[in-house]
């Protein structure tokens, strides 16, 4: 398999390189040159396969002869050794909670599979690679305990200061050995603009070997694919349309079950799910991709003013427009919505939704969901992890899972800085 740049600006490259480089030269997304569809038996006898099989099956063609059967086996089933259920709220509308890794968050299963490929791909290296990662909640808690210890790899996380939950900076602010958090006087956006402008300069790409690890990373993005044929083994007896609705920041997530989706997941539609940072939402309404800086919310995981996966979701649509807006829908909805939506879903169920799970629910509900489908919506990170919120909207206590108690008392640990320049002085130290 080769990967392109979505810029079209640079040499085709392998897996392997796709995942150490992160970013293409030219400042483009790396992509699939195709995408070929699993046989119709895999989806008719799914029920009877187990998740590593599942995975293995569908990110094969991705990886290619690049990791050995044995060894990509043995990575996926330590990336996907929790569960992903799917929970029933009400009549046709469920959640896949995707809380149940380490750090209670949906992109464990990207960070850990990156952090065990790259791992593979480094252990005949002698360069040190720099993981460079922005940060706007979860991200950088999964990526940090991903590569926590990971022989030959530095981490460094940037986060913007006061925008991130206590809980989530403690997660990447606690753990040291190899891992590094720089807060960020600024926004995610600031954060995400520095990582792309830091590959660009070959006064640093000279002495450093970076890669990043968010998803604008192939090894980042891509396995997120597996949450969407690991719901669809759970349901696919209940023989309905299947409308997937997933709280949307910088998109890759549900880009990735696009990517299921033309791999031959049966789903009737796509709903990109947003809080008040409502880009995608506008560009749909209007046909104008205009970005704006991004806004704090209670749902801060999604606050991007500019998501990188959008491009990479408009590709898997041919760049037609008219085939984006049949399959894909995207509405926004602001910090009362989702406060409200929370109690709606206790008060009906007692399910206790994370603030980014509500807006997933909230986006079910405008799109509608008829006799004959069934939503999921996406739970991307547990309760706990927005702690405040939640207990405050709810008035009600969280229990505090073990995961998250070891890191509570423990002190933080980062390093401030306000420009462009200071990171790359910390990385050229």
């Amino acid at each position: 398999m080769q990967y392109y740049s979505l810029n079209n600006d640079a040499p085709r490259v392998a897996f392997s390189q796709a995942v150490i480089k992160g970013l293409a030269p030219d400042r483009g997304l790396y992509f699939p040159e195709k995408i070929t569809p699993l046989p119709s038996t895999f989806f008719e006898n799914i029920e009877n396969l187990d998740n590593v099989e599942i995975a293995y099956q569908a990110i094969q063609q991705f990886v290619g002869d690049e990791i050995p059967e044995t060894e990509l086996r043995d990575i996926l089933a330590d990336v996907l050794s929790f569960d992903f259920p799917v929970v029933e709220i009400e009549n046709n509308i469920a959640t896949l909670e995707l809380f149940h890794g380490p750090t209670m968050a949906f992109k464990d299963v990207g960070a850990r599979f990156m952090a065990r490929c790259l791992e593979y791909f480094n252990k005949n290296n002698k360069k040190q690679v720099t993981v460079l990662v922005a940060t706007s909640g979860d991200t950088g808690g999964a990526v940090a305990n991903g590569f926590l210890g990971v022989e030959g790899v530095d981490v460094v996380i940037l986060y913007p200061t006061g925008k991130v939950s206590e809980i989530q900076e403690k997660q990447l602010t606690t753990l040291g050995q190899n891992i590094t958090a720089l807060e960020v006087d600024g926004v995610f956006d600031d954060c995400q603009e520095m990582v792309k402008t830091a590959f660009l300069d070959t006064t640093i790409t000279d002495q450093k070997q970076l890669t990043s690890a968010n998803s604008i990373n192939v090894a980042r993005w891509l396995p997120q694919l597996f949450y969407f044929l690991l719901a669809y083994k759970q349901i696919k007896h209940k023989n309905k349309n299947i409308v997937f609705s997933v709280p949307s920041g910088n998109f890759g997530n549900i880009c990735a079950g696009i990517v299921a989706h033309k791999l031959g997941l049966p789903v009737s539609h796509f709903v990109a799910s947003t809080n008040s940072n409502d880009t995608v939402v506008r560009y749909l309404e209007t046909k104008e991709y205009t970005p704006k800086p991004s806004k704090a919310t209670i749902s801060n995981a999604m606050d991007v003013g500019n998501p990188s996966n959008f491009i990479r979701i408009q590709k898997l649509f041919d760049n037609s427009f008219s085939a984006l807006s049949n399959n894909f829908s995207a509405y926004s909805f602001d910090d009362n919505q989702t406060r409200e939506t929370m109690k709606t879903v206790y008060k009906k169920s007692e399910y206790i939704c994370d603030p980014h799970g509500a807006v997933g629910y909230l986006g079910l509900k405008k799109h509608g969901i008829s006799n004959d489908e069934y939503g999921i919506f996406l739970e991307t990170a547990h309760p706990v992890k927005f702690l405040d919120v939640v207990e405050d909207t709810l008035n009600r206590s969280v229990d505090i899972p073990s995961q998250i108690q070891k890191v509570m008392h423990k002190k933080k640990h980062s390093i401030a800085i306000k420009s462009y320049d200071e990171l790359k002085t910390f990385l050229l130290r």
